[in-house]
């Protein structure tokens, strides 16, 4: 999240308050059973576009003019290459907004950062260009949410799923099918009948589940996270990490906590701003995922993290899979799935173009790169050490954990501070010594990629069913050979 000045800061949380309170009059009385879907979404449309308007003024016309360009280029491209078009205007138009915003407007500084929200509708728009043309192609059907059935939307609805009020500030991307289910209220029926326990017929389909009680929860998660931010984010400022007073009169090992303890205190602030995005789908209707083994309803539909499973992480790769799990999502459907060259390099860098221009962010994901590459390999070949026995285990997961720990802090250090100078002053202070100790493990602990792995199983498996085959022929004609003997 690009800094922002305090002006552009309470907008955002006054837009985000007056959206979850607007969510709630929008579930009760613009109900799916009390009104057309055509009614909502005009209704979630203009409300959404009522808040960009106030959050960035006429820089809002950015978010019509990047989904005008990308709805003329699904409709009158053909099919066969629709969404790579799609695919290179809308994150085309992003990066050229992100250039003049950093480079035109004064850096990393600007009141409000009107490049956020379309990162998330490039999300949305090229989920979507990859779901209709994965569903007209059936027979190359990539897509992990990909419906056949899947038809061009009306120009409204377009607008409405990429420019809606519960998510036009802060996301996070969704499929277009569940927004649908969502606007339509068929969204709850399917997942009673799949997760209600056994009890299709019982109570819990018998009545709408309320989110209440999770968009209560996700509000007092809110609460304390922006009391922990704003408590400790003056405190632990990841700059002082680069201080040459700081740099030079403390040991190292206090240099890396304090580190950790500063990148722990930025986080919250990340949690505050997903969390309230969530709640605020929820408080709408929109989230809901069936329901738990107790009976209780999910609405984890749409969130984008997991904040136990983010702080407790063992490994890189669990780290990245809890934290902007939206984005993670979308970046595996549109770059990894498809990719045929290096698909973990390519999802980096895909990531890094559309965070934004800072320089850091491309030291960040290029050296996400070789973490991910080490730790896949120590992974792979010095974990089923550790699986012998409980005690094993346990040590070996609070080591992972410290580690993880540190080579987050390690990686992420440069999105934060943006710059070359900067970034490459921190790295310096380090000796570049995680880097350099990535790329020792990446040459002595090589490790198949999991498509080559992947392969390689179903070719074994291939061969196994031809030996059994050959195994049974063998059998049969010796069992044939000894009866004509025998006769």
């Amino acid at each position: 999240m690009p800094t922002v000045s305090v002006c552009g800061s309470v907008n955002f949380v006054a837009c985000q308050l007056f959206a979850l309170l607007m969510a709630v009059w929008f579930r009760i009385y613009l109900h799916p059973s009390k009104t057309s879907p055509f009614i909502r979404h005009v209704v979630a449309t203009l409300l959404g576009l009522y808040l960009a308007l106030f959050c960035f003024g006429w820089y809002s016309l950015h978010f019509l003019v990047q989904s005008g360009l990308s709805y003329s280029v699904m409709v009158f491209a053909g099919l066969e290459n629709m969404h790579k078009y799609c695919f290179i205007v809308t994150l085309g138009y992003l990066i050229s907004c992100q250039i003049t915003r950093v480079y035109v407007f004064d850096y990393g500084m600007y009141s409000a950062d009107f490049t956020g929200p379309m990162m998330v509708i490039t999300q949305k728009i090229t989920s979507l260009a990859f779901e209709i043309h994965d569903g007209k192609k059936r027979t190359n059907c990539l897509s992990s949410i990909c419906v056949f059935s899947m038809r061009m939307p009306s120009l409204l609805e377009y607008l409405s799923y990429n420019c809606n009020f519960m998510g036009i500030l802060a996301g996070p991307t969704c499929s277009y099918n569940d927004y649908m289910a969502f606007i339509e209220g068929t969204g709850y029926q399917p997942r009673h009948q799949e997760n209600a326990n056994g009890k299709e017929n019982g109570k819990y389909k018998q009545s709408e589940p309320s989110p209440k009680n999770d968009v209560i929860s996700k509000l007092c998660t809110c609460a304390i996270s922006l009391g922990i931010y704003l408590s400790l984010c003056q405190l632990l400022p990841v700059e002082h990490a680069i201080d040459d007073e700081f740099v030079s009169t403390t040991p190292f090992y206090l240099q890396v906590i304090y580190l950790y303890l500063a990148m722990l205190a930025l986080r919250p602030k990340y949690y505050f701003v997903w969390t309230l995005a969530d709640a605020i789908n929820n408080a709408a209707g929109f989230g809901f995922n069936g329901y738990n083994k107790d009976g209780s309803p999910r609405w984890d539909l749409i969130s984008n993290l997991r904040i136990l499973d983010i702080e407790f992480a063992t490994s890189f790769k669990s780290f990245l899979d809890n934290w902007n799990i939206q984005t993670a999502l979308w970046l595996k459907r549109v770059c990894y799935e498809r990719s045929t060259i290096n698909p973990t390099a390519a999802t980096f860098l895909l990531s890094a173009m559309w965070h934004g221009v800072y320089p850091g962010y491309y030291l960040t994901f290029l050296t996400g790169i070789v973490m991910t590459m080490a730790a896949r390999a120590i992974r792979h070949n010095i974990r089923p050490y550790f699986l012998v026995c409980d005690s094993y285990r346990k040590i070996y997961d609070v080591i992972t954990w410290a580690w993880t720990q540190v080579a987050i802090s390690y990686t992420v250090a440069p999105f934060v501070l943006l710059a070359v100078g900067p970034s490459l002053k921190f790295y310096r202070s380090w000796y570049y010594c995680l880097h350099l100790l990535c790329l020792l493990v990446v040459l002595v602990l090589p490790v198949k990629s999991r498509r080559r792995q992947a392969n390689e199983q179903q070719d074994g498996l291939q061969k196994d069913s031809v030996q059994d085959n050959q195994i049974e022929h063998h059998s049969t004609d010796n069992n044939c050979n000894q009866k004509d003997k025998a006769t």
